[in-house]
């Protein structure tokens, strides 16, 4: 079909309110033409993109299609008794609406539905696929992305993201469908009423919080202050009741939640980009963590898999610290107290995506840890401890974190999970704090000990067709360049289009440089951006920073040629 002809199609056939908007663009090509150029794609995170009416957008039509390809998928790869799907959803626009369109059409499939009653993290879902014994798991977020997105996770019977190959056998199936005639639908409702659907019981939700318990480092001769002042904001997503109970079932008694982000809204409106990798999300933490003197500031996206934290310093200011020097901090603090627990396994493993900051192998050398390197996306981190298990060796698993806020000190989920890194957070700050060193005086001895580098990000958006195309013109002009930035000249360049070291094939070029820095850039697998990733070895801050300037300037000269 061309363009206009889907566009027709879909006026014909569409729900009322999908109608209602398809509608109101008639006489916009521009906007018909970016909401019906493609199919929106499906990949290993399932689906992501705008809201709004159109094969290029979340709608409850794309996301049927999407979950009646799923359901096929599982109805020809798993046996009758294990085909039973688990779901959660985050505080998104239409989140709830469409968990329940996925409810009812897996239910109209034959397959068994087991829901959240209300919504509920990431990790949550995770855990719940396995505890529930589940060939599948969809978590309906598009995680820290603006209020205008939404998104549809899928997962496996291991609580991981699903691998390359089973997202290829799930988007072969939804290429078979119309998505108005192929699409088996029941009433929500209904399918309650049948026993088809079921809500998850509070027992799994209780379970999950005590295993994120369990994750503690302190002995029973440790003795810590947890009447330290904690400001936490779930950014309006998911993350109050999971985070709120851990920390207070764990004895923290001081915990205030920043009022105007407590509570869900899918509108974002005191921090439209709601992720804490930003300091704009952060500002109305730190106004109130300043009110109310807090030590310890924390926060987690929209379906509570990232977690970003602020420290109070000496002189009352607050500092933010990065997804990788946070991930140091707990790798480290791990490392530290499973040596002095006597809990460090005989071969302990630690796993850390391609872009995170390769300082984490130097502490890992120090302690004996050996490390996995995995291509960018926390599934990796969880298809390592799937076969960990596999080979009887779980237990080796320490930690894994990925520079984009994810951490993971457990196996309990297979995805990255910030109520467990929000308590581990809070046992760290307070065990230094007994001791009298604040977070990033210890930062500043792993920098001392191990050397110092710079780790910034860079995200150009290309959107639309042309953007895309764009994109793909970027990637391809690099790979025929020398790779020199900023004065310094690629001693290795790593593509991974045609997959290295036993990875997974991706469209990612990671450059090693003369000096000991990196620089690597993939396109966003999840939003239009180019992601650039620098990491500037120095021996000083202010030497880091004027090296990374310089290496920006070269990459920026790339993509903009």
């Amino acid at each position: 079909m061309t363009i206009e002809e889907r566009y027709t199609y879909w006026l014909s056939r569409a729900d009322a309110p999908v109608r209602a908007q398809l509608t109101a663009m008639r006489d916009q090509p521009a906007e018909i033409e970016d909401a019906f150029y493609r199919s929106l794609a499906f990949g290993t995170g399932g689906l992501r993109g705008v809201l709004g009416a159109g094969t290029n957008r979340m709608n409850v039509h794309t996301v049927a299609q999407a979950s009646q390809g799923l359901a096929d998928y599982v109805n020809a790869s798993f046996p009758e008794e294990a085909r039973k799907i688990a779901i959660s959803y985050d505080s998104r626009i239409q989140s709830d609406e469409f968990a329940r369109t996925a409810a009812g059409v897996f239910a109209a499939n034959g397959i068994r539905v087991y829901i959240y009653p209300e919504l509920m993290p990431t990790p949550c879902l995770s855990y719940a696929v396995r505890a529930l014994g589940c060939a599948a798991g969809v978590m309906v977020t598009a995680s820290h992305n603006p209020a205008k997105y939404n998104g549809y996770k899928v997962y496996g019977p291991d609580g991981c993201q699903i691998t390359t190959e089973a997202a290829a056998a799930i988007l072969k199936a939804i290429d078979r469908l119309d998505v108005f005639r192929d699409v088996r639908r029941m009433d929500f409702d209904a399918g309650m009423a049948e026993g088809r659907i079921s809500w998850i019981g509070e027992d799994v939700y209780t379970a999950f919080v005590s295993e994120v318990k369990a994750q503690t480092l302190l002995g029973p001769d440790d003795h810590v202050d947890r009447d330290i002042a904690i400001v936490y904001t779930p950014l309006n997503g998911t993350g109050l009741k999971p985070v709120t109970r851990t920390l207070r079932e764990s004895g923290y008694t001081s915990i205030c939640v920043v009022p105007e982000q407590e509570r869900p809204d899918g509108h974002f409106p005191t921090c439209p980009y709601p992720n804490p990798e930003i300091r704009e999300a952060m500002e109305l933490g730190i106004s109130c963590a300043e009110q109310h003197h807090a030590e310890l500031l924390i926060a987690t996206d929209p379906d509570c898999d990232r977690c970003g934290i602020a420290v109070r310093e000496a002189d009352g200011g607050y500092t933010l610290l990065t997804g990788n020097e946070t991930g140091l901090l707990l790798f480290r603090y791990i490392c530290e107290r499973r040596k002095a627990l006597g809990t460090m396994p005989a071969h302990p493993v630690m796993v850390k995506t391609i872009v995170t900051t390769d300082l984490a192998e130097r502490i890992a050398r120090d302690y004996g840890v050996e490390t996995v390197n995995v291509l960018t996306g926390f599934k990796f981190i969880g298809e390592v401890i799937g076969r960990l298990e596999k080979a009887g060796r779980a237990s080796d698993y320490i930690f894994g974190f990925e520079e984009s806020y994810g951490y993971l000190s457990g196996t309990y989920v297979r995805d990255k999970d910030a109520v467990n890194a929000a308590f581990l957070i809070c046992e760290m700050y307070a065990w230094y704090h007994a001791r009298g060193v604040s977070l990033t005086e210890a930062l500043g001895d792993i920098y001392r000990q191990y050397g110092y580098a710079l780790n910034t990000l860079h995200s150009y958006t290309f959107e639309g067709s042309a953007g895309f195309e764009r994109m793909q013109a970027i990637m391809a002009s690099l790979r025929q360049a020398k790779g020199r930035f900023g004065g310094l000249e690629a001693a290795e360049t790593l593509d991974y289009a045609e997959g290295l070291d036993g990875l997974p094939k991706s469209d990612v070029l990671k450059y090693r440089l003369t000096d000991g820095s990196t620089v690597v850039v993939r396109p966003s697998g999840t939003e239009p951006k180019i992601k650039v990733y620098i990491s500037a070895a120095a021996k000083t801050e202010a030497e880091a920073a004027e090296r990374a300037e310089a290496i920006l300037a070269a990459v920026e000269s790339y993509i903009k040629s």
